[in-house]
């Protein structure tokens, strides 16, 4: 082995798998190239923004939706990761960057659309399992906190979590919605007034969920407890209820979703914790690692419609 080098030794009794056979062999291609002759220049790798497609045009707002009219918007926006500075690769690339960094700001034009006002809870996300029979192939923590294909009792006001992006699109397209842009969730929930918070400039603890700095992890609170925390158009628990899915990158080695909103959840003892954002000029990117790894019980959604 070259200096610097490192391999690994699989050891096993049966056939190799369909998976298995064709890693062995790449890494095996990729072992016939001295390291001597790579270069060792770190260099960041491009981020494409996966695609949204868009919903079929309504003329009225879906019952539970609320309408964002179009706007010139200026979206400025900043990752909050632990480590990385303002350095090349740090955060996410929008399509219209030339590279990721962790500082965002860029005027777009926003069609028309509706938002949900309340987040997707358990009892709406029941119907759509009992209408389709949906169950993924990857289902590791999926509605880890149900008992029998159903949540507890009393519960189904309450967000749905252990959900994952493909879980979220999924309900979606059954409902003829989809997950919203960043930049969507943003402008619906401070309007063309930047603001720091969805009712203003100034944060005040009564206006989200109680913070739960315990070691075990609890459960959201139901929808709408929190009135005085809407948005100017009337929008609730945009944030510090349950963190929010919303655009997914992509480059050739990551993936990672932008989530919004921030969590009731803050355990403490450690700097490693994901970092709350409540304000809403900041963002979290949580790495992509496979359906069942992504899930978690403080991750929910709520979707959008394109409008006339």
């Amino acid at each position: 082995m070259e200096a610097n080098g490192f391999g690994a030794i699989l050891v096993t009794h049966r056939a190799l798998t369909a998976e298995e056979a064709p890693l062995l062999a790449r890494t095996a291609e990729w072992a016939k190239t001295p390291l001597g002759k790579l270069t060792n220049v770190w260099k960041p790798i491009r981020q494409e923004q996966v695609p949204i497609a868009k919903t079929p045009v309504r003329a009225a707002a879906p019952e539970g939706m609320v309408l964002i009219p179009e706007a010139d918007y200026e979206f400025e926006v900043q990752g909050m990761p632990i480590e990385g500075g303002n350095d090349v690769g740090v955060d996410v690339q929008y399509p219209w960057e030339d590279e990721a960094r962790r500082y965002h700001r860029h005027t777009l034009h926003i069609s028309p659309f509706y938002i949900d006002r309340d987040l997707v809870t358990n009892a709406e996300f029941k119907r759509f399992l009992d209408a389709t029979h949906y169950h993924p192939k990857d289902d590791h923590n999926f509605l880890k906190h149900w008992v029998k294909g159903s949540f507890a009792p009393g519960a189904g006001s309450e967000p749905v979590v252990y959900v994952s992006i493909e879980d979220a699109r999924a309900y979606a397209q059954w409902a003829d919605k989809r997950l919203p842009h960043e930049w969507e969730w943003q402008y619906a929930a401070q309007g063309l007034t930047k603001s720091a918070y969805p009712w203003g400039e100034v944060f005040n603890a009564s206006f989200v969920p109680a913070v739960s700095k315990t070691r075990s992890l609890t459960h959201p609170e139901n929808i709408g407890m929190h009135p005085q925390g809407a948005s100017s158009s009337g929008v609730l628990d945009l944030v510090g209820n349950v963190w929010q899915w919303t655009d997914e990158f992509r480059d050739e080695h990551t993936r990672a979703a932008v989530i919004r909103g921030g969590s009731y959840y803050q355990p403490q003892g450690s700097i490693w914790y994901f970092p709350p954002t409540y304000r809403l000029d900041e963002h979290g990117k949580y790495l992509l690692l496979s359906p069942g790894r992504d899930r978690a019980g403080t991750i929910g959604f709520r979707c959008v419609v394109d409008a006339k």
